[in-house]
């Protein structure tokens, strides 16, 4: 029954924990209706056990008058003693026969309490995992719902758009600062660079030749 409401639940709107508690209320209440059931034919044999018993008691009490009055000589009523014992005989057996019935009932209603109340024991103990595996179907579900609604390759079309209109601006871009830099203002700014490396050098040279005059000088003043 509760497997049964787990495969339900997914196809349907119905909440799990709710389904659940409903089957564990439903398998309560049976229990409950087992348990008077079991209950009710207890009272009822031993209703019929303290009839089996008078009716035997009476049997047997008949037969002791029986014997009484054939001790004194009373055949007759003797006789009709014995008639109302058996009288009483048969009611015994029939009471014995609906006795034994009413056993194998009670054995059969007590077998179905303990079953339920094993099933019921189960069914508490499983309701929680039954309640985590119907959520997590359920949200897999949904994901799955949502993954096949995406228009994936919309989205992706898109990216590749933009990643291609992004190429295209910075090439251009890299065009323009290349058709920025003019030849000839190359050309002027080597020769610029090469009158200043000239004049660097011929400071140097100037310098050198003034250290060795220098140098010169003192040697002949010593």
């Amino acid at each position: 029954m509760i497997r049964a409401n787990i495969n339900s639940l997914v196809s349907g709107a119905e909440d799990p924990e709710k389904v659940l508690e409903q089957t564990i209320l439903d398998m309560q209440n049976d229990l409950i209706q087992i348990r008077q059931a079991v209950a009710t034919a207890i009272a009822t044999q031993k209703r019929t056990e303290r009839q089996y018993q008078q009716q035997d008691l009476t049997a047997q009490e008949w037969y002791r008058r029986a014997q009484l009055a054939l001790q004194k000589g009373q055949e007759d009523l003797a006789r009709e003693a014995l008639v109302r014992r058996k009288t009483y005989e048969q009611t015994s057996e029939t009471i014995k026969a609906q006795l034994e019935q009413q056993v194998q009932i009670i054995n059969q209603l007590k077998s179905n309490m303990r079953l339920l109340e094993d099933k019921l024991a189960e069914a508490k103990a499983k309701k929680n995992l039954f309640i985590a595996r119907a959520r997590s179907a359920e949200a897999t579900q949904r994901l799955n719902e949502v993954l096949g609604n995406l228009k994936t390759g919309r989205s992706i079309d898109v990216f590749e758009k933009m990643e291609e209109k992004v190429l295209q601006i910075e090439a251009k871009s890299q065009a323009i600062a290349e058709l920025g830099n003019n030849p000839t203002d190359q050309q002027w700014q080597s020769l610029q660079l090469g009158k200043d490396i000239d004049t660097e050098l011929e400071a140097m040279k100037a310098k050198m030749l003034s250290d060795r005059i220098k140098e010169q000088k003192g040697n002949l003043e010593n």
